[in-house]
């Protein structure tokens, strides 16, 4: 990415790197999400973080992205090549990049455009420079399935009978994708289907007690 999309797009990423929302600052919120350059914890990310590093053009990105590996793993003129062809979407208004689309498409609700979303520009546009990169971590955040239940959250076993005694509820039911907030549970709250599912684990083991 370049700096300048560094900037306004990683200030959103987790509460730490947002200060000025965390903790009500208003005139914080619009020096960071108004004004020039990157939040002070992101730009503190940029110039120190390990996984972090930056450079004026893409040969020198890459051999500093191979350095952070145990082998070279990235070629220069591959890399160059593919961020021309994302540059030449860019530059065309018209283009069908799903990419593209989606940057211009976001920038059309006010509040993207003014705090999340970059002007369209191309990476090796100097004024946007320098170029900055980031290695990942591949993590698993969360698994959508789980234990199988019936309607009372009573686990049942592999012959889809009850297990005595055996209940489960909330994500270890395995709602995700579903239940009672449907799709916008993936990027929302599963805390429905907990106290939902939960409110049912304990009648029913309450029951089975009596």
């Amino acid at each position: 990415m370049t700096s300048r999309i560094a900037a306004k797009e990683f200030a959103l990423s987790g509460s730490e790197q947002n200060p000025d929302i965390t903790g009500r600052d208003r005139r914080l919120l619009l020096q960071t999400r108004l004004g020039r350059g990157a939040p002070g914890p992101v730009q503190a990310f940029i110039d120190r973080g390990a996984d972090f590093v930056t450079a004026g053009t893409v040969p020198e990105l890459v051999a500093k992205m191979n350095a952070l590996t145990a082998e070279p793993l990235l070629s220069a003129e591959a890399v160059e090549r593919v961020v021309r062809e994302r540059d030449a979407e860019m530059r065309n208004p018209f283009s069908k990049d799903a990419q593209a689309m989606s940057i211009r498409n976001s920038r059309r609700y006010l509040g993207d455009r003014l705090t999340r979303t970059t002007p369209p520009h191309r990476l090796l546009d100097p004024a946007a420079g320098p170029l900055v990169a980031v290695q990942l971590h591949v993590l698993t955040r969360k698994t959508l399935g789980g234990i199988q239940t019936d309607l009372d959250s009573r686990v049942l076993g592999a012959d889809g009978q009850p297990v005595p005694g055996l209940f489960a509820a909330g994500e270890a039911a395995g709602f995700g994708g579903g239940g009672v907030h449907g799709y916008n549970a993936l990027e929302g709250t599963f805390l429905g289907g907990c106290l939902f599912s939960g409110r049912a684990a304990g009648r029913a083991a309450a029951e089975s007690v009596r």
